[in-house]
């Protein structure tokens, strides 16, 4: 009678050069004896981004961030738009870019960043309305704003940044706008440092005849034999050391198809494989989107492409069925399930099911289940989860 079933499964500390898909594979395997379950076919086995990354040795340094600033940006004034408020996603970024520089200047949004950490208190929000702050003191700020203090992290972002940035010996000027072409007036070079709306953030800007890349634009090629990441660049990037980044891991799609092909070989068994980042949800008391990557998934096999096709179990109780019970409504539900439609797209019957690509909804469950602190549990077993009522 089990639904879908999400299970952590540990393995070792992964290093440079891993055979990363043996690694999945066996410690899957040792997990089948230990914990007593069987693969079965359309099982999902699923690998956080991090290791992946870490066995390819995707690391770059804060002096090769710094040297790619340099190479495409001639300035030394450099304008950063809507970074998010974050030691682990940003710090080591703003510290490369600082290095580079002789002034940064950064414009946040308000009354949050792109993923909802908030910068201030909501009550003192005003649309539209900008302040500029070249010297920030703490007390004018919550006099006008509110505290600025993380509610989570406890950290003073704005104290934490400037910190960093005079710490390379760069000067630091803050500013404060929900329009990205403010920071325009001040800055001819400019780095877009949201991540789900860069495109347009930084077309907007080159329209205006400014100098724009994204985050994207940077590590997006070696530097001196670091890592790099062609497609997302310091997307998606991890403070791994006070002087090393993680990236994103890239060419993820010969690991999936290698477990997938691997477990097939062995055992017959057609299972799915995806690599995953971030989920993508959002928390309901602080109102934080964790999607800090620019994807949940860089690379899945081809089963999880799409979306679900569901019927809406209780609408069907509800109306098409109100007049039947037990045995009798079971069955009439299976029947309709096993005749439903393709595509039930605008149909009142799924109304309520979640119109989400298969591998956001997957990476949300892994992620959820395996945690970002330690439990290390980097692997992810789901079983059930293309099976419905009816079968």
């Amino acid at each position: 009678m089990a639904g879908v079933i999400s299970r952590g499964i540990q393995g070792p500390i992964i290093r440079e050069g891993d055979d990363i898909v043996d690694i999945v594979v066996q410690s899957v395997y040792a997990s089948e004896k230990e914990d007593n379950y069987t693969l079965k076919d359309r099982d999902v086995i699923a690998v956080t981004e991090s290791v992946v990354a870490r066995a390819q040795g995707n690391y770059v340094s804060v002096d090769h961030v710094a040297q790619d600033i340099r190479n495409k940006f001639n300035t030394n004034k450099l304008g950063l738009i809507f970074p998010i408020l974050s030691r682990n996603r940003f710090s080591m970024c703003l510290k490369g870019i600082a290095r580079a520089m002789d002034e940064v200047v950064i414009l946040f949004s308000y009354p949050n960043d792109e993923v909802g950490n908030p910068l201030m208190a909501r009550s003192a929000y005003v649309p539209h309305k900008y302040s500029e702050v070249t010297s920030y003191n703490e007390a004018d700020f919550i006099a006008t704003f509110g505290s600025p203090v993380h509610p989570f992290t406890g950290v003073n972002y704005l104290d934490f940044y400037r910190e960093v940035i005079e710490a390379e010996g760069a000067k630091a000027t803050f500013l404060f706008s929900n329009d990205a072409r403010y920071v325009a007036t001040v800055c001819d070079h400019i780095l877009c440092c949201d991540i789900h709306t860069r495109a347009e953030t930084c077309a907007a800007l080159n329209d205006m005849g400014k100098h724009a890349l994204t985050l994207a634009d940077i590590m997006n090629a070696p530097v001196d034999g670091s890592g790099y990441h062609p497609a997302y660049g310091l997307l998606g990037s991890n403070k791994a050391t006070e002087d090393n980044l993680k990236l994103f891991p890239r060419d993820c799609q010969p690991i999936v198809d290698g477990i997938q092909a691997r477990i097939k070989a062995d055992r017959g068994i057609h299972v799915e494989a995806m690599v995953y980042g971030d989920g993508a949800f959002k928390d309901p008391v602080g109102g934080i989107w964790e999607l800090a990557d620019p994807v949940v998934s860089p690379a899945y096999t081809e089963g999880l492409s799409g979306r679900p096709n569901e019927l809406k179990i209780k609408f069907l109780a509800d109306n098409d069925y109100a007049d039947l019970s037990g045995e009798e409504l079971k069955e009439a539900i299976r029947k309709e399930i096993q005749s439903k439609d393709a595509d039930l797209v605008g149909s009142m019957s799924s109304e309520g099911t979640t119109p989400r690509q298969y591998t956001d909804l997957l990476g949300s469950l892994c992620d959820l289940t395996s945690g970002s602190g330690d439990k290390g549990t980097p692997f992810i077993v789901i079983q059930n989860y293309f099976t419905n009522y009816a079968e």
